[in-house]
């Protein structure tokens, strides 16, 4: 049985909200399966995803200044 000791609540503000919903929308794996590309590190799904809770606001820096990993 569960027990209020055993509950934990974490605070996902509206970052996590919004990233909840793109998961749960499925759109990663969406835009990866209809694109098929190669084996990148970040794949055009999840770019998508970082431009979309990007352009709401929820990032302080432009993902033109993210470093890019070799």
């Amino acid at each position: 049985m569960l027990k209020v000791e055993d509950v934990t609540s974490k605070r996902l503000d509206h970052h996590g909200i919004v990233s909840s919903v793109i998961q749960d929308l499925g759109i990663i794996e969406y835009i990866d399966k209809e694109l098929e590309t190669g084996e990148e590190e970040v794949t055009s799904g999840e770019a998508v995803a970082a431009m979309i809770i990007n352009g709401l606001g929820f990032s302080d820096r432009p993902l033109s200044l993210t470093p890019r990993s070799h």
